[in-house]
């Protein structure tokens, strides 16, 4: 039964946002279309939760610098278009009018006909931009199972952490009573007075629900068309408005060492330290689950190389604790907790640590780098140094307040 209702889902994913916070990185391109993991792009992580989950039906909505982003689509992600099948990445249209998406509820608003076209009984909207795993089909289960018109997905935190985060009110059966966006003292967890209610910004409907719904949010000249301000609130009232608790969401072949992992990768420092949670030797975020595999654009490279094994002069090529993309040549330096994307290049007694090296990236002969992003097409110098001096840094590129170094696209780094 559960299978045949599948086939009635629309999946809608948006992607329109600027990402200003994660800039550098989104000077050039939309943030789901920021690689992630060596190999990926951030927006691979929600598309495989969906196929993974059985749904094959997803309309990605785009919006600023969305070429990466289409390019990406289009050449990772082919469905089987004889089976109805499909992920398509559609621009804002300027439909109802010569506006850009004004909320991400005026994003759905604008694309109605993607809904009215297909005729769904659940249409789903995720957000793109967050690190996680999750069976979407057990959320659309609950879903059914509460008679819902609309179900939310949320995680429990500490009540500290709440403090950042919208929080989500509800009473023992997880109805939906109340929203406070960071709040100063966040609502608890009927029966858990440490832990609070964070929304994931993940939203199912029944088909009625949503087409109702932002009908009338888009004439509502007082609404910031925004799901999380104006569209889940008006629905507190109809006492069918549930949460879904992320944290108990079974992933084949998870650890229970992974369950309730999500990350929103929206500033540098957040984009830095989910990338470091990947290389630990027990990873808190595991990209070597079989059962569960995360799916991007394939390269068309060669195994990864460690060159030159020459203990007397010190010119080893050694990878620690570290992710290596294909097409990679450590040759004779060392990298430590970093991440190397495709075709990188990391040559003799250079040392990099802590970072995040993306594809094409050439680091010179005795270069040192700790604590770094380097975007894609960097050529960094002999000798160079990165990331042991924040003040000179800070004179040459974006430096966070923890001292994260990110050096943009293309950049030449001098010695």
């Amino acid at each position: 039964m559960f299978e045949g209702l599948r086939r009635n889902v629309l999946v809608m994913i948006l992607a329109g946002g600027e990402g200003t916070r994660l800039k550098p990185l989104t000077e050039d391109r939309a943030k789901p279309a920021v690689p992630f993991g060596g190999r990926y792009r951030i927006i691979d992580f929600a598309l495989s939760n969906f196929v993974n989950s059985g749904f094959y039906k997803i309309k990605i909505l785009t919006q600023y610098k969305s070429d990466s982003l289409n390019k990406h689509i289009s050449r990772g992600w082919r469905l089987s278009a004889k089976l109805g099948h499909y992920v398509e990445a559609v621009p804002a249209q300027m439909r109802r009018g010569p506006e850009w998406y004004k909320g991400s509820a005026d994003a759905i608003f604008q694309n109605m006909n993607l809904i009215t076209d297909e005729k769904p009984d659940f249409v789903i909207v995720f957000g793109a931009d967050h690190i996680y795993k999750m069976d979407v089909s057990q959320m659309l289960e609950y879903h059914e199972e509460k008679g819902a018109i609309c179900t939310v997905a949320a995680i429990p935190v500490s009540v500290e952490q709440a403090k950042s985060f919208g929080v989500i009110q509800v009473d023992e059966d997880w109805r939906i009573i109340g929203f406070q966006e960071k709040p100063a003292e966040p609502k608890t967890i009927p029966g858990r007075p440490d832990m609070a209610l964070a929304s994931m910004g993940n939203y199912i409907f029944s088909i009625d629900t949503i087409t109702e719904s932002i009908e009338r949010d888009a004439i509502d000249e007082n609404s910031t068309h925004d799901f999380g301000k104006n569209i889940i609130p008006a629905l507190v009232d109809s006492k069918k408005l549930f949460a879904y608790d992320f944290s108990r969401n079974n992933v084949p072949g998870m650890t229970e060492h992974e369950r309730g992992y999500w990350r929103d990768v929206g500033d540098i420092d957040a984009y830095w330290a989910a990338s470091m949670d990947l290389v630990a030797v027990d990873p808190v975020f595991n990209l070597y689950n079989r059962l569960w595999p995360i799916y991007g654009e394939s390269e068309v490279a060669p195994p990864a190389k460690f060159v030159f094994a020459d203990d007397e002069n010190k010119r080893i090529g050694l990878a620690t604790d570290s992710l290596v993309s294909e097409g990679c040549i450590v040759s004779g330096g060392r990298i430590h907790r970093t991440i190397l994307g495709p075709w990188a290049r990391i040559n003799s007694y250079s040392h990099v640590e802590d970072s995040v090296i993306m594809d094409r990236v050439d680091v010179g002969r005795h270069a040192q780098i700790r604590r770094a992003i380097l975007d894609k097409d960097v050529k960094v110098a002999p000798n160079a140094v990165i990331g042991f001096d924040p003040e000179h840094d800070a004179k040459r590129f974006y430096v966070t307040s923890s001292g994260i170094v990110v050096v943009p696209k293309g950049t030449h780094v001098e010695a």
